[in-house]
């Protein structure tokens, strides 16, 4: 039954298609129209396809972009992470260390304003010996990040005590012989003790997260020396004039009589570069007054800073970018 159908559909389509073909030989238009019909519908069909494909195309481009923009961190505080990490040259360290001066730090108390990772702030209580350094920023995950970098210079240091420790020891039981080794663990105990006044890392930096412009903290203690490096620019930009008054303002409050602000502000063109990093930043760009060249007058005249002193004069190694000049201001 099933092969019967399919021979009489057959005869069908042969008998319809002899009788299509004798129209068109006495009719030659029709042959044209059917032609033109099935042109029309092939083309239609292919704009449908080339407009499907042109949505997916800009579906996937739109897409892409989308995640583009997902994927963009801003910081528009300056909390970049790893800050350090295009900001230092790896051979010849932090430039800035080399404009330091010891007497700033050794023994004193210091505060390091938008410490960011910590790394300069370890650094400086390494170098320089301070009695106590406490570094904030606005950003919990750069202060996360700082207490890392403390760990890790903390494991490092103690590895390199102990492995001296042992060096010396050796070098003196071979020199002197066995007779002598207690007067050399005398010796050892006497360069411990030294050692440790100067205070294990652990116990001298610490961090905290702080907007200190904003922050309402009572003042806890003062201190003898303040950073505020890189920092007045993302301050101004973020609470514009008023935020920067507000930070001189805390600043001084919180300096001992006699103590010195170390000041490294970022110049005009550096906040025409990240006005837009957001909405407030750009509206703040618009009314800001106090350019930077004026904070020295702001500092003296206004704050009530004694004296300030350029020491941009010895520094050198800076990346380009980097070559800002630094101020210390004495209370």
């Amino acid at each position: 039954m099933t092969e019967e159908k399919e021979n009489k559909t057959g005869i069908m389509e042969r008998k319809q298609k002899r009788k299509q073909n004798d129209r068109n030989k006495k009719n030659p238009e029709n042959q044209n129209n059917h032609n033109q019909d099935q042109d029309q519908k092939n083309a239609v069909k292919e704009d449908k396809e080339k407009k499907s494909e042109g949505k997916t195309t800009k579906q996937e481009v739109t897409s892409e972009d989308n995640n583009k923009k997902k994927h963009k961190i801003v910081f528009p505080f300056g909390n970049y992470r790893n800050y350090y990490g295009y900001r230092i040259n790896e051979v010849d360290g932090d430039p800035r260390l080399k404009v330091f001066e010891r007497d700033w730090f050794q023994g004193k108390d210091c505060l390091d304003i938008g410490c960011n990772s910590g790394i300069l702030t370890i650094q400086i209580a390494r170098k320089f010996h301070c009695k106590s350094i406490l570094g904030i920023d606005i950003d919990s995950d750069r202060v996360s990040d700082a207490y890392w970098h403390l760990r890790k210079f903390a494991r490092t240091e103690n590895v390199e005590k102990n492995s001296t420790k042992v060096t010396r020891l050796d070098v003196k039981n071979k020199v002197n012989g066995a007779k002598h080794s207690a007067s050399a663990s005398s010796v050892e105990t006497k360069e411990d003790s030294s050692s440790s006044s100067k205070g294990d890392l652990l116990d001298v930096v610490s961090f905290r997260q702080e907007n200190f412009v904003q922050s309402q903290r009572p003042l806890e203690k003062q201190y003898d020396t303040i950073l505020c490096l890189s920092v007045t620019k993302w301050i101004h930009l973020n609470w514009g004039d008023d935020g920067l008054i507000t930070l001189f303002s805390k600043i001084w409050r919180l300096l001992h009589p006699g103590g010195i602000l170390v000041l490294e502000p970022q110049p005009w063109q550096s906040y025409e570069k990240n006005r837009r990093v957001s909405e407030t930043t750009a509206m703040n760009y618009r009314t800001i007054m106090f350019r930077p060249e004026s904070f020295r007058e702001i500092l003296l005249d206004k704050i009530g800073f004694r004296r300030a002193e350029d020491i941009t004069d010895g520094l050198s190694g800076s990346k380009a970018g980097f070559d800002r000049p630094i101020f210390v201001y004495h209370k």
